[in-house]
């Protein structure tokens, strides 16, 4: 009987653990991120099984010496903590200035918390750490985006010599965009031919940038220009 309620409660606090990290994944997956309900799911069951192994260690290894059965439940955790950064780290990925992936990490370094608070039978933590994390990335994403926040990006212009402007001249420009434009940076590139300019700019509205880049686009002055927004 007792070998039976041991496999129901070790069954069941599997279960809940790939109930918890599959319904954080669907999130993931539905806003279309790297790691989705596979690897939430996966994650969140190894750490609840590596906890279980600790839990249930004097059941597993009756004929070992005491002595020689030391698999501590904080170690272990923190063990499962350290791989889980590498496996993060997997999923953070930079596109030029910009860096992705942040939250998705943070939500697998979740689940795996989740999955080792169920291997330890704390169930009502790991209920409500489910639906924190479901109300932060659904609900919160949605503050964020009308909120009145920054957003960042470097610009890049650059001219011929023979038709460079001023940069009071081009912090005009610039500022009738309701942007903000600071740390300016100048360069001569391919043999002195042309001029470059380089700040890091941020306004309130990313779609600031994009009338920006039509602007520049019409001046025959510039040559080339980039605009690369950096807070995503």
């Amino acid at each position: 009987m007792g070998d039976f309620s041991t496999s129901i409660d070790i069954a069941s606090r599997l279960l809940l653990a790939l109930s918890a990290g599959g319904v954080i994944g669907i999130e993931r997956a539905f806003h279309g991120r790297p790691a989705g309900i596979r690897t939430h799911s996966l994650v969140c069951v190894s750490s609840a099984l590596l906890m279980l192994l600790t839990f249930y260690q004097w059941d597993l290894l009756k004929d070992m010496p005491l002595e020689t059965i030391r698999v501590d439940p904080t170690r272990m955790a923190q063990g499962i903590m350290t791989g889980i950064g590498f496996l993060g780290a997997g999923v953070i990925m930079k596109e030029k200035l910009s860096v992705r992936g942040l939250t998705t990490a943070a939500s697998i370094w979740m689940v795996a918390s989740i999955g080792i608070i169920i291997g330890m039978g704390f169930y009502m933590p790991a209920f409500a750490a489910t639906a924190i994390t479901l109300v932060v990335l659904s609900l919160f994403g949605k503050i964020e985006s009308v909120m009145p926040t920054r957003r960042f990006g470097r610009l890049m212009v650059r001219f011929k010599r023979s038709d460079i402007i001023s940069k009071d001249e081009l912090a005009d420009i610039i500022s009738e965009y309701d942007i903000n434009a600071y740390h300016p940076s100048y360069s001569l590139e391919d043999e002195g031919r042309i001029f470059q300019y380089q700040m890091t700019i941020y306004t309130h509205k990313l779609n600031n940038f994009h009338a920006l880049a039509s602007r520049l686009s019409k001046m025959e002055k510039i040559s080339e220009f980039s605009i690369n927004p950096t807070g995503d």
